[in-house]
């Protein structure tokens, strides 16, 4: 099993960021896949996720009609579109998948760093 994430890097406040994670070794299209954060001093959060069925919901209030969320399961990807990026999106990011029957069989990638400064 594998959760290769892409696409971080450095970006000027106000730019936008395509992360991309590239998953396989199960079946993609039973699980659930979320995009989570971790800041520097802070804890990891969860970001925003997109189910089976593509419905999809944010938690990170500051996001909000900021990042967007999608898979293709076709190509075994979930991606993360991040628009009008500020220095607090710098973290960490992490890409999860979780089965929608068995919560506990779940998998984590190794991380994309994202720096937004300028």
């Amino acid at each position: 099993v594998q959760l290769v994430e892409s696409g971080g890097g450095l970006v000027q406040p106000g730019g936008s960021l395509l992360l991309a994670c590239a998953a396989s070794g199960f079946t993609f299209s039973r699980y659930r896949m979320s995009w989570y954060r971790q800041a520097p001093g802070k804890e990891r959060e969860l970001v925003t996720y997109i189910t089976t069925g593509s419905v999809t919901a944010t938690f990170v209030d500051s996001v909000k009609g900021r990042f967007t969320i999608s898979r293709d399961n076709a190509k075994n990807t979930v991606y993360l579109q991040m628009n009008s990026l500020n220095p607090e999106d710098t973290a960490l990011y992490y890409c999860h998948a979780q089965n929608q029957y068995r919560p506990y069989d779940n998998y984590w990638g190794q991380g994309t760093q994202v720096t937004v400064s300028s």
